[in-house]
Protein backbone atom coordinates (compact mmCIF):
# COMPACT_ATOMS: atom_id res chain seq x y z
CA UNK A 1 0.00 0.00 0.00
CA UNK A 2 2.83 2.35 0.91
CA UNK A 3 5.53 0.76 -1.25
CA UNK A 4 4.28 2.50 -4.39
CA UNK A 5 5.61 5.77 -2.93
CA UNK A 6 9.16 4.48 -2.65
CA UNK A 7 11.86 5.31 -5.16
CA UNK A 8 14.97 3.28 -5.85
CA UNK A 9 18.19 5.27 -6.27
CA UNK A 10 21.09 3.39 -7.86
CA UNK A 11 24.79 4.28 -7.61
CA UNK A 12 26.67 5.87 -10.49
CA UNK A 13 28.03 3.18 -12.83
CA UNK A 14 31.30 5.11 -13.05
CA UNK A 15 31.96 4.89 -9.32
CA UNK A 16 35.41 3.37 -8.83
CA UNK A 17 35.95 1.29 -5.71
CA UNK A 18 34.79 3.23 -2.68
CA UNK A 19 34.63 6.65 -4.32
CA UNK A 20 31.08 7.99 -4.10
CA UNK A 21 29.39 10.70 -6.14
CA UNK A 22 27.59 13.33 -4.08
CA UNK A 23 24.19 12.30 -5.38
CA UNK A 24 24.63 8.58 -4.82
CA UNK A 25 24.69 6.27 -1.83
CA UNK A 26 26.05 2.83 -1.07
CA UNK A 27 24.99 0.16 1.35
CA UNK A 28 28.43 0.05 2.98
CA UNK A 29 30.82 2.70 4.21
CA UNK A 30 34.41 2.05 3.19
CA UNK A 31 37.70 2.61 4.79
CA UNK A 32 40.97 1.75 3.16
CA UNK A 33 43.60 0.11 5.32
CA UNK A 34 47.20 0.76 4.40
CA UNK A 35 48.07 -2.46 6.16
CA UNK A 36 45.35 -4.59 4.60
CA UNK A 37 44.58 -3.10 1.21
CA UNK A 38 41.69 -5.46 0.46
CA UNK A 39 39.43 -4.24 3.26
CA UNK A 40 37.47 -1.75 1.18
CA UNK A 41 33.78 -2.67 1.11
CA UNK A 42 32.14 -3.02 -2.29
CA UNK A 43 29.78 -0.28 -3.40
CA UNK A 44 26.12 -1.24 -3.61
CA UNK A 45 22.78 0.22 -4.67
CA UNK A 46 20.53 1.93 -2.19
CA UNK A 47 16.86 2.29 -1.65
CA UNK A 48 16.18 5.89 -0.76
CA UNK A 49 13.39 8.41 -0.35
CA UNK A 50 13.87 11.00 2.30
CA UNK A 51 16.64 13.06 3.74
CA UNK A 52 18.32 13.88 6.96
CA UNK A 53 17.84 14.22 10.68
CA UNK A 54 18.49 17.35 12.72
CA UNK A 55 21.03 17.38 15.52
CA UNK A 56 21.54 19.22 18.81
CA UNK A 57 24.15 19.08 21.55
CA UNK A 58 22.75 17.83 24.84
CA UNK A 59 23.31 19.99 27.89
CA UNK A 60 25.36 18.38 30.61
CA UNK A 61 26.32 15.33 28.49
CA UNK A 62 29.72 16.41 27.31
CA UNK A 63 32.80 17.74 28.91
CA UNK A 64 34.21 20.93 27.38
CA UNK A 65 37.23 20.42 25.17
CA UNK A 66 40.30 22.41 26.12
CA UNK A 67 41.03 25.00 23.46
CA UNK A 68 37.74 24.95 21.54
CA UNK A 69 35.25 24.94 24.39
CA UNK A 70 33.18 22.42 22.45
CA UNK A 71 31.88 19.29 24.18
CA UNK A 72 33.63 15.94 24.11
CA UNK A 73 32.62 13.60 22.74
CA UNK A 74 30.67 15.23 19.90
CA UNK A 75 29.55 14.17 16.45
CA UNK A 76 31.00 15.70 13.29
CA UNK A 77 31.28 14.48 9.69
CA UNK A 78 34.11 13.91 7.24
CA UNK A 79 34.75 16.83 4.89
CA UNK A 80 36.60 14.88 2.20
CA UNK A 81 36.51 11.62 0.23
CA UNK A 82 40.05 10.98 1.45
CA UNK A 83 40.75 11.43 5.17
CA UNK A 84 44.09 10.19 6.51
CA UNK A 85 43.80 8.75 10.01
CA UNK A 86 47.12 8.78 11.89
CA UNK A 87 48.41 6.99 14.95
CA UNK A 88 49.14 10.30 16.72
CA UNK A 89 48.35 14.05 16.62
CA UNK A 90 50.82 15.23 13.99
CA UNK A 91 51.82 14.84 10.34
CA UNK A 92 54.95 12.97 11.45
CA UNK A 93 52.88 10.06 12.76
CA UNK A 94 52.22 7.18 10.33
CA UNK A 95 48.88 6.87 8.53
CA UNK A 96 46.96 3.95 10.00
CA UNK A 97 44.10 3.96 7.49
CA UNK A 98 42.19 6.25 5.14
CA UNK A 99 38.47 6.98 5.19
CA UNK A 100 37.09 7.25 1.64
CA UNK A 101 33.53 8.44 2.21
CA UNK A 102 32.68 12.11 2.49
CA UNK A 103 29.94 12.91 4.99
CA UNK A 104 30.51 9.85 7.19
CA UNK A 105 29.58 10.62 10.81
CA UNK A 106 32.34 10.22 13.40
CA UNK A 107 32.84 11.27 17.01
CA UNK A 108 35.53 13.65 18.22
CA UNK A 109 36.75 12.17 21.51
CA UNK A 110 39.92 14.23 22.13
CA UNK A 111 41.73 17.34 20.89
CA UNK A 112 45.36 18.39 20.64
CA UNK A 113 46.19 21.67 18.94
CA UNK A 114 44.79 21.36 15.36
CA UNK A 115 44.37 17.60 15.64
CA UNK A 116 41.25 15.65 16.57
CA UNK A 117 41.02 12.08 17.78
CA UNK A 118 37.97 10.55 16.12
CA UNK A 119 35.99 7.35 16.65
CA UNK A 120 33.87 5.59 14.03
CA UNK A 121 30.78 3.42 14.40
CA UNK A 122 32.95 0.34 15.06
CA UNK A 123 34.83 2.06 17.88
CA UNK A 124 38.08 2.41 15.92
CA UNK A 125 39.99 5.57 16.86
CA UNK A 126 42.74 7.67 15.30
CA UNK A 127 43.94 11.25 14.75
CA UNK A 128 42.98 13.56 11.86
CA UNK A 129 43.62 17.23 11.09
CA UNK A 130 40.69 19.48 11.96
CA UNK A 131 40.49 20.74 8.35
CA UNK A 132 39.26 17.28 7.31
CA UNK A 133 36.20 17.52 9.57
CA UNK A 134 33.09 19.70 9.51
CA UNK A 135 30.42 20.48 12.05
CA UNK A 136 27.54 19.62 9.70
CA UNK A 137 25.74 16.59 11.07
CA UNK A 138 25.00 13.36 9.26
CA UNK A 139 23.73 9.90 10.18
CA UNK A 140 24.55 6.35 9.12
CA UNK A 141 21.64 3.93 8.69
CA UNK A 142 22.13 0.74 10.72
CA UNK A 143 20.49 -2.64 11.13
CA UNK A 144 18.12 -3.72 8.38
CA UNK A 145 16.16 -1.96 5.63
CA UNK A 146 14.66 1.18 7.21
CA UNK A 147 11.52 3.12 6.30
CA UNK A 148 11.67 6.84 5.72
CA UNK A 149 8.34 8.29 6.85
CA UNK A 150 6.55 11.41 5.68
CA UNK A 151 5.76 12.39 9.29
CA UNK A 152 7.19 11.40 12.71
CA UNK A 153 4.70 8.59 13.07
CA UNK A 154 4.83 4.87 12.31
CA UNK A 155 1.46 5.16 10.59
CA UNK A 156 2.49 7.88 8.15
CA UNK A 157 3.29 7.31 4.46
CA UNK A 158 6.60 5.66 3.62
CA UNK A 159 8.57 7.87 1.27
CA UNK A 160 11.52 5.55 0.79
CA UNK A 161 13.43 2.62 2.20
CA UNK A 162 17.09 3.00 3.14
CA UNK A 163 19.61 0.21 3.26
CA UNK A 164 22.15 -0.10 6.10
CA UNK A 165 25.19 2.06 5.40
CA UNK A 166 23.32 4.91 3.73
CA UNK A 167 24.52 8.36 4.83
CA UNK A 168 21.93 11.12 5.25
CA UNK A 169 21.96 14.73 6.44
CA UNK A 170 20.56 15.33 9.89
CA UNK A 171 18.03 18.18 10.09
CA UNK A 172 15.97 17.97 13.25
CA UNK A 173 15.32 15.61 16.17
CA UNK A 174 12.37 15.04 18.46
CA UNK A 175 12.54 12.66 21.45
CA UNK A 176 11.78 9.56 19.35
CA UNK A 177 12.14 10.67 15.71
CA UNK A 178 14.64 12.61 13.62
CA UNK A 179 14.16 14.38 10.31
CA UNK A 180 16.74 13.62 7.64
CA UNK A 181 17.48 14.57 4.05
CA UNK A 182 18.92 12.34 1.35
CA UNK A 183 18.93 12.29 -2.46
CA UNK A 184 16.48 15.19 -2.65
CA UNK A 185 13.97 13.75 -0.17
CA UNK A 186 13.13 14.73 3.39
CA UNK A 187 11.47 12.50 5.93
CA UNK A 188 11.55 11.00 9.40
CA UNK A 189 13.28 7.99 10.94
CA UNK A 190 13.24 6.52 14.43
CA UNK A 191 16.30 7.44 16.47
CA UNK A 192 17.28 3.81 17.08
CA UNK A 193 17.52 3.05 13.34
CA UNK A 194 20.76 4.93 12.68
CA UNK A 195 24.07 6.03 14.23
CA UNK A 196 25.09 9.66 14.65
CA UNK A 197 22.94 11.11 17.46
CA UNK A 198 23.29 10.82 21.22
CA UNK A 199 20.29 9.46 23.18
CA UNK A 200 19.82 12.72 25.10
CA UNK A 201 20.55 15.04 22.17
CA UNK A 202 17.98 17.51 20.90
CA UNK A 203 18.25 19.12 17.48
CA UNK A 204 16.24 22.19 16.60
Amino acid sequence: MHSRLCEVVAPDKNIDGCHLGLMYLTSHFCFFSLRFKDLCAASAGVLVAAFVLGVALPAGRAEAAQGTGLPLPRFVSLRSDEVNVRTGPGSGYPIDWVFTRRGLPVEVVAEFDVWRRIRDIDGTEGWVHRSLLRGARSILVTGSLRDLHEDPSAGSNILARLEPGVIATLKHCQPDWCEIQVAGYEGWMKRDEFWGVYPDETIE
